[in-house]
């Protein structure tokens, strides 16, 4: 089977399918638009579908003509909650973006349901496809797990994979992965700092909740860098600060929330301790009192060392040498498909995308309201999924 060939016979088909879910994103675990989409694209393939009972999911099986095991393919569905500054003729106007390249997943995996249902005779086995909501922060991945989704074909995954595009940092059509931890832990800090108010001019007369809460702000990275070995990173990043309602008022309390980012079970309990421990150190000195909570989001992904190196050869007999580069460290971002490779080894790979023309290491990054994306990628991305389903069940199968 030629899958790259008949891929780009779809190109056209995948880039309209892009464009219509870029027009429409949604957030979160209920995408009842997405969903709709991706129903009309699976309908007339010999799948096996079914929809989540309490989230927005697409679970398809698809049975080979002889026999053998299964693998899960997943592609995930949700947008952000960012206003699109792209200014592309299918931008988003809702106050909603797929500023992570989540529609190029979407066309890239239904476009592999298409051509392994073309070849499914030839299929040594089944291919579970993984479309799925609430990637973002909402932890969909867990949703599906708990509604079955290993079992959906009747016997469990013996290997899943996943793409995801990058709109910097990788140059276009170059896909990459690594074995062993390959995305971050992510966690979250979060801090209120309880002090008494006052006014400005006296601040000898209150309890300052802001010094005290910039002094954890800035104990924590020092905290960090005498903590952590360079080789075992922790990253910790203050996203939000809420304090006060005028300048010359003390107010009572100031808040903020830290994301946590960690690539092994010690640093993670490490930081997960320290963190509330420095907090409330500092709310000792400064007379305040602290509420620190850890909260842990989503665990290392771990790639299979096995399954990553078959996916880099996949990547090499079909695409070339030249498309594929090893990424040579851990990225820093997290993904809830860890909670899938926690069960079943696998591999995600990284597939640069940056705008055509665009210097990779200059255009914006995923999650920026500029992110653009080259939809020249999805037709080869769509045949790497096939590849590695078809490969790997040829391999589990053995010679015929």
């Amino acid at each position: 089977m030629n899958l790259r060939d008949d891929a780009r016979a779809l190109s056209g088909d995948l880039v309209r399918l892009r464009r219509s879910l870029h027009r429409i994103p949604e957030v979160g675990l209920d995408l009842p638009r997405t969903q709709e989409k991706v129903l009309e694209e699976l309908a007339g393939l010999p799948l096996e579908v079914r929809t989540g009972d309490g989230v927005s999911s697409v679970t398809a099986v698809l049975r080979g003509g002889r026999p053998g095991p299964v693998v899960l393919l997943r592609g995930d569905m949700d947008a952000l909650p960012v206003s699109e500054r792209t200014g592309l003729d299918f931008a988003s106007d809702t106050g909603r973006m797929h500023a992570c390249g989540h529609d190029l997943h979407t066309a890239m995996l239904a476009g592999a349901a298409k051509l392994l249902s073309a070849h499914r005779e030839r299929l040594a086995g089944d291919v579970l496809f993984m479309f799925q909501p609430g990637e973002e922060g909402f932890d969909g991945a867990r949703y599906m797990l708990a509604e079955g989704l290993l079992d959906a074909a009747g016997q469990r995954p013996e290997a899943a994979y996943a793409i995801h595009v990058m709109s910097a940092g990788h140059p276009s059509g170059v896909f990459g992965t690594r074995g062993g931890p390959t995305l971050a832990a992510s966690n979250v800090l979060r801090v209120t700092v309880r002090g008494a108010g006052g006014h400005g001019s006296m601040p000898h007369r209150a309890k300052d909740p802001v010094q005290a809460a910039c002094a954890m702000v800035t104990a924590l990275q020092a905290w960090i860098t005498r903590t952590f070995d360079v080789f075992d990173p922790v990253i910790l990043t203050v996203g939000t600060f809420h304090a006060g309602t005028q300048q010359n008022v003390i107010p009572d309390a100031a808040e903020f929330e830290a994301t946590v980012r960690s690539f092994s079970p010690a640093a993670q309990a490490t930081v997960k301790d320290g963190t509330v421990e420095v907090c409330r150190g500092i709310a000792a000195a400064y007379g305040v009192k602290v509420e620190a909570e850890f909260a842990e989001q989503y665990p290392v992904t771990v790639n299979d060392h096995a399954e990553a190196g078959f996916a880099a050869d996949v990547v090499r007999e079909a695409l070339g040498e030249e498309r594929y580069g090893a990424l040579p460290h851990p990225l820093h971002g997290s993904e809830d498909f860890s909670r899938v490779l926690a069960e079943v080894p696998g591999a995600m790979l990284a597939l640069g995308a940056p705008p055509a023309g665009a210097d990779h290491e200059r255009s914006a990054n995923n999650h920026s309201p500029l992110a653009e994306f080259d939809d020249a990628v999805l037709a080869d991305g769509a045949a790497v999924y096939a590849e590695l389903a078809a490969r790997r069940l040829t391999k589990a199968a053995g010679p015929v």
